[in-house]
Order: structure tokens, then C-alpha cells, then sequence
């Protein structure tokens, strides 16, 4: 069996096929078109490049075809759950292609995503998704210039450069306010975090529901411009418990929020659903905290797959769509709120 080289000794794709007696096009089809490869061979190819050590060279790859083989990823925040279910997606489409992933995080700083976005351009990418782009003109401008496909995962108010999928998020906080309305309560208040476009949007929505309502109220609107999170919600709520007294619900911008304000309502002995809870997002944990949380159902994982599989196709020489793909919401009634015109006295 031969011996794996030392690092000095770089092993080659061509090591690999004449080791197995195949040609060096072979192993490369293996390794990047598998389906092109019978099952027998592409296994004994597999791990003969498993014993030798070879590792692609994905720069000169680069050089040599029409991209590096890589789809650039750029989130405003990686580690939020929010975006984790959007990954999954993007994932779940991958592992069936011969590409991989890139992920970068622009922290919500319009600066370091131009930044990220020239550094993916530089590295001759087969794509980029952008999941909430803050649409710069600056952005606009590079997106519009790229040679590679951009799909984003974006608010659909937006005028997006190219190919989108994403939702209406004020038209989802509308409707949401708009349940909780209808379940009978009045003073309803928002609490949010991170100003970005998607809070932004969220925050018009439940303007917007209250003003049709005629019950806006600044003094029901606890806001700041931090992350979000469950300590978040638990301090906002106690700020605006001050600022209105009288509060019977409260609309969040995400379901971290939305958590830290149960905790809080709990400990301060506010019986619920008398006193109201809606989040946004239906995170893993919304359905099973108890009581279960009211939320507004975000088709996360559906953004990554669908924004990830229009790239692919894409690439393989479908045309492009020229509208934005709309998956839709859902608002989720559950224990945090009474069911609509049967609020109890």
C-alpha cells in the first residue's frame, strides 16, 4: 500500500491517478462531480486520496476554471439563532453539490461588510448569499459589478441587486399586532434591539397596526440599539412597565427578547396570557416554554435552502428569476396570549 509523504513531499493529483492507474481527470471528477464517477471507483479513488494525503489545490483551481469552487456567505451576525436556521439551509443545499462554504460576519457595520464583500470577490468565487445586506450604496454598487452570482436573503421592500429571497417583515409585525389586537388587548407595547433593516421594518409594522388602530403610543415603545438578547428583555420590560403603567401586552422584535420578558412578567407575578407576550422568529425554544410562546413563524431554514439552490441552478446554467421569491410568514398563537375574541374578564 503506498505510504503517505511528508508535508515536504507535496502530494499531487496526478500521484493519486497513477497510483490507481486512472487518469489525473478521473480523480479530479471524483472529487468534484461525484455523481460522474461509479460508486467502486470513486470509493477506491477516495480513499487512496485519504492514504496519500492529497489536499486540492483550490487557488490554482481557481485559476484554471471559472471559480474556486467556494459560495461566500456574509451575515450581520453569525452566532444569533435567528441566522443559525437560515445556515442549516444553506447547508443542507451544499452537501449535495460539489461546492463548499465560506462564512464571514459583518458584525452589523456597513464598513466590514464592503470589506467582506471585496474579499470574497477577490477569491474568485462560484457565489455570494448575503443575509441581511444593509443595501449601502457603496454594496449596491460592488454587488452590481460582481462576475459571480449574488443571491440575498433579504427584507423584500427592498430593491434588491439581483436575485432575493426573503419575506416582508413589516407586513409580518403588522400582522402579528394586529392578532394580538384581535385577541383584545390594547396597550400594547414594542420592546427591540440592533437597529438594522429587519428590526426597522418591524418596528414600522407595529406602527403602523397601532395607528390603524388608533392606539399608537411613543410611551409604549422601549427600544435600544444593543444586541438582543433574553437579560435584554428583561430589562426593557421593567423600563417600559415605567413608561406606561398600564401595559397589557408587549410585541418583540425576536423571540430572545420575548423569553427575557416572560421571565421577567413571571417573576414579577404578572399572570398570563392576562398580560400578553408575542415574539418573532419561532425559535426552537418558542413552542416548549411554558407557558409556550405566542410568535410570528419565520421560514428560516426554507431562506438558506432556497437562496442556496437558486445559486446552484443558477450556475449550472438555468436563468436567473428577475422577481424576488416571497416564502411568506405565519403568526403562531400559543399559551403567551389569549385566543382572539375570547379574552377573559
Amino acid at each position: 500500500m503506498p505510504q503517505r509523504r511528508s508535508r515536504a513531499a507535496k502530494v499531487t493529483l496526478k500521484d493519486v491517478a497513477t497510483s490507481l492507474g486512472v487518469s489525473s481527470i478521473t480523480v479530479s471528477r471524483a472529487l468534484r462531480e461525484p455523481e460522474k464517477v461509479s460508486e467502486t471507483l470513486r470509493e477506491r479513488i477516495i480513499a487512496q486520496v485519504d492514504d496519500m494525503g492529497y489536499v486540492p489545490d483550490f487557488a490554482a483551481r481557481a485559476l484554471a476554471s471559472r471559480h474556486n469552487g467556494v459560495i461566500g456567505v456574509l451575515a450581520p451576525a453569525l452566532t444569533s439563532h435567528a441566522h443559525l436556521g437560515i445556515m442549516r439551509g444553506i447547508e443542507d443545499r451544499v452537501r449535495t453539490s460539489n461546492l463548499r462554504i465560506h462564512y464571514a460576519n459583518s458584525r452589523y457595520d456597513p464598513e466590514e461588510e464592503v470589506r467582506q464583500i471585496r474579499l470574497f470577490l477577490s477569491q474568485n468565487p462560484a457565489g455570494i448569499l448575503l443575509s441581511g445586506l444593509q443595501q449601502r450604496e457603496g454594496t449596491l454598487e460592488l454587488l452590481k459589478a460582481a462576475s459571480c452570482p449574488v443571491v440575498q436573503i433579504v427584507d423584500l421592500h427592498l430593491t434588491p441587486s439581483g436575485m432575493a429571497v426573503g419575506i416582508n417583515h413589516c407586513e409580518a409585525a403588522a400582522s402579528a399586532v394586529r392578532h394580538l389586537l384581535a385577541c383584545g388587548y390594547r396597550r400594547i407595547g414594542l420592546i427591540g434591539g440592533t437597529i438594522d433593516v429587519r428590526s426597522e421594518r418591524r418596528h414600522e409594522g407595529y406602527c403602523l397596526a397601532m395607528q390603524d388602530a388608533g392606539i399608537a403610543d411613543p410611551a409604549l415603545i422601549a427600544s435600544e440599539e444593543a444586541p438582543t438578547s433574553v437579560q435584554l428583555g428583561c430589562q426593557l420590560l421593567q423600563r417600559l412597565r415605567q413608561q406606561a403603567p398600564n401595559l397589557d401586552c408587549v410585541f418583540c422584535q425576536n423571540d430572545d427578547l420575548a423569553m427575557g420578558v416572560l421571565f421577567e412578567a413571571q417573576r414579577l407575578g404578572l399572570p398570563i396570557p392576562a398580560f400578553g407576550i408575542c415574539g418573532y422568529n419561532d425559535l426552537g425554544f418558542a413552542a416548549f416554554s411554558h407557558p409556550p410562546l405566542t410568535t410570528v413563524r419565520v421560514p428560516r431554514f426554507d431562506m438558506g435552502y432556497r437562496a442556496t439552490d437558486l445559486l446552484i441552478r443558477v450556475l449550472s446554467g438555468e436563468p436567473a428569476p428577475t422577481d424576488p421569491i416571497d416564502l411568506g410568514f405565519e403568526v403562531m398563537p400559543r399559551g403567551t396570549t389569549h385566543p382572539p375574541d375570547k379574552r377573559s374578564a
